[in-house]
């Protein structure tokens, strides 16, 4: 037999229970026929579902007809419940959107139409409650038609004989159009196919409360669904977590490749770390009951136990996560505990709720001192109320519902975050894209692997998706743009994977301070219908409330207005339409998606959010000098930062920094009075009366001639001066050498030698080239001369930047010391002791210039 994962869905009332309980009941499935009116359905077995009467957790039931075994899945109706919908549809072959004949096509319908759409699912339609009088099939699939597809067809027994079906048929496609011209008519199969491939939707009418049109229904899926063919590679898709009546955690999943045992290991990841867990046990419900059983096969829908660190959306083995849901609550309450309860014991029980309902997203707002969480609406409210009393054991009330606003930017930055207090190093480049509404967050990276290894790039992309990253304008959510890990840097002993947390979210916060950022709000696509007389009346409510519509048409002596506007000005409005036409009017709204706030300024005044005093959420980034953190500011990180900008080496200026390259990567060169600056707030920082008096008359100045000659008026030691060069910097930072390099390494390194040994017999004091050899195993500390210079090759473990900061820290007293380096941390080091700095540029510039001063006393 053919195996189909089907699910049902519906506008709330629009009978989906019953024609499930009349599908179980025709396919033999059930002996007993139930009703939702005495509370005694196969698929409604929880106490509030039976109470209220609708579906409020999804449920399975397994039927066998003819040639195919269904394992059908019902889902809630009701909007406030459209999360556990959702969740269901990433495991479905097919579904069927059962219509009220009574009520055609409303608000949710259509929202479920987009989901079906947005998920690629192939969709069966029943049109219930026929049997009433005034039902027209023509009337309705004609609606259907209009607003949903113009390729649904009645699927009707007595329709499928005619030519009239062949014809609709034919016109869903080209290879159907020639089949039916070649042979007059179309085979099962290929119309099969068509509704596999969403180019045909079947319709088919009747009365699930009389049992009318059920078997033709069955049949017609029999007939028209296809099953699929499942790779041998195990997979599974998880859609939901629950617990039983004993309290053991459910975990329901579909396979979609291979096989599942009971006791196979299954692995996954939970932040950073990955997970490993049996499966003890797996079950085949059916309404409440389930069945045991020690393997299922591909295609299978079921619920595992011994698994504790699952989600819904998760993908095991071959699969990968789903995309995120579309339909997520749009308000937010605080719970109010009662009195006696603790906070702290209150999110222990509440997580477990949270877990099976993800998209409560129940947090602790430390500022606020209070619980809130994210709800759909007052019913959902309702059920909340009974399920967290019956669960956790204390009843709670809930606050009023405020907005949830998003927001985003307006145009590209890139986000720079340093995390260094001592002993601990990271740096993060992330560019900032906007995309376009409803796109959501994507992550990528884009980051050479010589440059940040792939193990360091995993776990930033993980810290990216780990948490919700808050706006600097409100405080609220981001959302809509692609963020890229483009360059970073971690230091061989002194970073821990925390560190890139850090970075990665100072990153983030960074971006966003620089960019100009939107607040976005919550939007319904509305249809409103109300008679001609009335549709001035409209158009002045719907302007006042922030909406915008095209212009009105006339449809069967009413007017109809299409458009959208705020959730928060239009939320109770069906009440004020029902009101002002006397019943005559009708309102079709659906949530869709988040536009620009109407009211932003307002919005952000009221928030009172200060992006600077969000200790969790800092802006800025913490540098080290001497051994000491300290902190910058967003509006500074640019000019402390130790990469150089992404965004500038792909010829967009968007710092103010000057581009160099060293051995390891691309750096920063930062001027002299950015590095005192840097010492004066840390170095001497808490000294009395500020800067070391020894250090606070040293002035200096830039002569115009001589680009690199710097003059102090404080006395130094007497003595030859001494130049230190960091080789590899220099290497890669001079074009010339760069190049060479690329082929010859040794040949860069002579050229190098060579060019200073010219340069040094046009200078006095000292020159010492410093040459990276930490890598080389066993290698002790070599130096050797070269001409008229030194030459020093490190040991191993010690880099040519740590050589130059002990002779410096050790010698820097003694003897006027030089240091040529491009790398932004060696610079602030070196100045906080008191030596003198040429940068990779400077130093080419010099070397140039007393060339030509040679070239021109030659010449004369």
């Amino acid at each position: 037999m053919k195996k189909m994962v089907i699910g049902i869905l519906a506008h709330v009332d629009a009978g989906k229970t019953t024609l499930s309980e009349g599908m179980l009941y025709c396919s033999g499935s059930i002996q007993k026929w139930g009703r939702v009116d005495k509370q005694d359905t196969f698929l409604d077995t929880d106490a509030m579902e039976r109470k209220r009467g609708i579906t409020i957790f999804s449920k399975i039931a397994r039927m066998n007809y003819k040639n195919t075994e269904m394992i059908l899945l019902d889902t809630p109706g009701h909007v406030d419940f459209s999360a556990e919908m959702e969740r269901t549809l990433q495991v479905l072959d097919y579904a069927i959107l059962v219509i009220s004949g009574t009520d055609g096509i409303q608000g949710h319908t259509v929202t479920l139409w987009r989901l079906l759409k947005r998920y690629g699912i192939p969709v069966f339609f029943f049109i219930n409650k026929m049997d009433l009088p005034g039902m027209k099939k023509e009337t309705i699939l004609k609606q259907l038609q209009e607003k949903l597809d113009a390729n649904c067809i009645d699927f009707s027994q007595e329709n499928r004989e005619t030519e009239l079906f062949y014809e609709s048929a034919a016109m869903c496609g080209e290879a159907l159009l020639e089949t039916y011209l070649e042979e007059g008519e179309i085979p099962e199969k290929d119309i099969a196919e068509a509704v596999k491939k969403r180019q045909c939707f079947p319709c088919f009418f009747g009365s699930a409360l009389k049992l009318e049109g059920i078997e033709g229904f069955l049949s017609g899926i029999d007939t028209y669904g296809l099953g699929r063919e499942y790779p041998q590679e195990f997979g599974a898709k998880v859609y939901k977590i629950s617990r039983d009546q004993q309290g053991n955690r459910l975990t329901y999943l579909k396979v979609t490749g291979g096989t599942l045992k009971v006791r196979t290991l299954l692995t996954g990841m939970e932040g950073e770390s990955q997970w490993e867990e049996k499966v003890n046990q797996i079950r085949l419900y059916s309404g409440e009951k389930y069945e045991t059983v020690q393997e299922v096969m591909a295609g299978e829908v079921c619920a595992v136990t011994g698994l504790s660190k699952t989600y819904p959306g998760e993908g095991i083995g071959m699969e990968e996560d789903s995309i995120l849901p579309s339909l997520t609550p749009v308000l937010t309450y605080q719970i109010q505990l009662p009195e006696g309860v603790s906070p702290v014991a209150a999110m222990e029980r509440l997580r477990q709720i949270e877990e099976e309902e993800p998209e409560l997203k129940i947090t602790w707002q430390e500022e606020l001192g209070e619980i809130q969480a994210q709800v759909m609406g007052e019913v959902q409210i309702e059920i909340l109320t009974a399920l967290i009393e019956k669960k956790c054991g204390f009843r709670v009330s809930f606050g009023q519902g405020r907005i949830l606003y998003q927001e985003t930017i307006e145009n590209t930055v890139e986000g720079v975050g340093h995390f260094e207090p001592l002993r601990h190093y990271a740096e993060v480049h992330l560019l900032l894209e906007p995309l376009e509404r409803g796109s959501g967050l994507i992550f990528a990276a884009d980051c050479p692997e010589e440059k940040l290894e792939r193990n360091w790039q995993r776990l930033i992309l993980t810290h990216l998706q780990e948490k919700e990253h808050k706006g600097v304008l409100t405080g609220s959510g981001i959302t809509d743009m692609r963020i890229t890990l483009v360059a970073g840097r971690a230091h061989q002993k002194h970073t821990e994977g925390g560190d890139f947390r850090q970075a990665t979210y100072r990153a983030v916060r960074h971006g966003l301070k620089q960019a100009k950022s939107l607040l976005l709000e919550p939007y319904y696509s509305f249809e409103l219908e109300v008679p001609q007389q009335m549709a001035g009346r409209a158009m002045t409510d719907l302007e006042r409330m922030g909406g915008s519509f095209q212009p009105p048409e006339a449809e069967h002596g009413m007017t109809v207005i299409r458009g959208t506007a705020p959730v928060v000005t239009m939320q109770n409005y069906q009440t004020e339409v029902a009101a002002y036409t006397k019943g005559h009017g009708h309102l079709l709204q659906w949530v869709d998606g988040y536009q620009v706030c109407h009211n932003q300024e307002e919005v952000i005044i009221e928030a009172d959010y200060d992006s600077e005093r969000d200790l969790d959420n800092p802006t800025g980034s913490i540098f080290c000098a001497h051994g000491a953190g300290f902190f910058v500011p967003w509006d500074k990180v640019t000019q402390y930062m130790h990469l150089e900008a992404y965004r500038m080496e792909n010829g967009e200026d968007t710092a103010k920094v000057e581009e160099t390259r060293t051995a390891e990567g691309e750096e920063v060169w930062l001027g002299t009075e950015e590095i005192d600056s840097i010492i004066d707030r840390t170095f001497y920082a808490n000294r009395k009366g500020g800067k070391d008096t020894g250090h606070a008359g040293w002035k200096y100045k830039k002569k115009q001639a001589d680009p690199v000659t710097h003059t102090f008026s404080a006395k130094k030691p007497a003595g030859e001066p001494y130049l230190l060069v960091d080789g590899y910097n220099i290497i890669y930072a001079w074009e010339e050498l760069k190049e060479l390099a690329k082929d010859n390494l040794d040949g860069a390194r002579g050229r190098l030698l060579d060019i200073l040994c010219n340069y040094q017999g046009m200078k006095q004091g000292h020159l010492i080239v410093v040459f990276d050899a930490y890598r080389v195993e066993g290698h002790q500390t070599e130096y050797m001369d070269y001409k008229n210079i030194h030459v020093v090759y490190t040991k191993e473990a010690e880099t040519a930047d740590q050589y130059i900061e002990k002779f410096t820290h050790e010698n820097g007293k003694k003897y006027e010391i030089t240091v040529a380096t491009s790398d932004g941390l060696e610079q602030i080091i070196i100045r906080g002791q008191g030596c003198h700095l040429l940068s990779a540029r400077e130093l080419e510039q010099e070397v140039k210039r007393l060339e030509e001063q040679i070239r021109e006393e030659y010449l004369n």
